[in-house]
């Protein structure tokens, strides 16, 4: 009987560190995203003149799939608008990782969004860049890495069947 508690006290211990893991990688993921909003907006990449100026640069120097410079370019002749919303999309992802709210589907979004940025980015940036953030992404979005130190933990106390903690 002793050795069934140690063995169920072990597998908890375990449960527990993994949550801790996967919440140090919410908290880098999230902090990346509010650096690099930061980043982009001292450079100007969210106006339209500079977010036009980089979407251009994928399409002309980029391997990214015909059908993704299609969008790229619609999205470049629609910068007024786009420039802020990608602005948006990625202090949101940040702030919403950094305090564990929604953690789930923004990181889905998160692991989407990086992951068509990887592609659009194809032969104008080092590969890993984007590469190891999509892959934390993806691990947070199956993890439920929300539920510690974060928001998500208080609404899975209350309703800790939903699918979005």
């Amino acid at each position: 009987m002793s050795d069934s508690l140690d063995n169920r006290d072990s597998i908890e211990a375990q449960h527990e560190r993994a949550q801790v893991a996967l919440t140090i990688l919410r908290l880098g993921l999230g902090c990346l995203f509010i650096w690099v909003f930061f980043e982009n907006f001292g450079k100007g990449l969210y106006s339209p003149s500079g977010y036009a100026g980089l979407i251009n640069n994928y399409v002309e120097k980029g391997h990214a799939p015909q059908l993704l410079k299609s969008i790229m370019m619609f999205m470049a002749n629609h910068a007024t608008i786009a420039g802020p919303m990608q602005g948006l999309t990625e202090i949101t992802f940040g702030v919403l990782l950094l305090i564990g709210f929604l953690t789930r589907p923004v990181a889905l979004g998160a692991f989407l969004f990086l992951s068509t940025l990887w592609i659009a980015e194809l032969g104008t940036s080092w590969i890993w860049e984007l590469l190891i953030p999509m892959l934390v992404a993806l691990a947070l979005a199956i993890g439920s890495a929300g539920r510690k130190w974060g928001v998500d933990q208080l609404l899975a106390r209350r309703y800790p069947r939903s699918f979005l903690w």
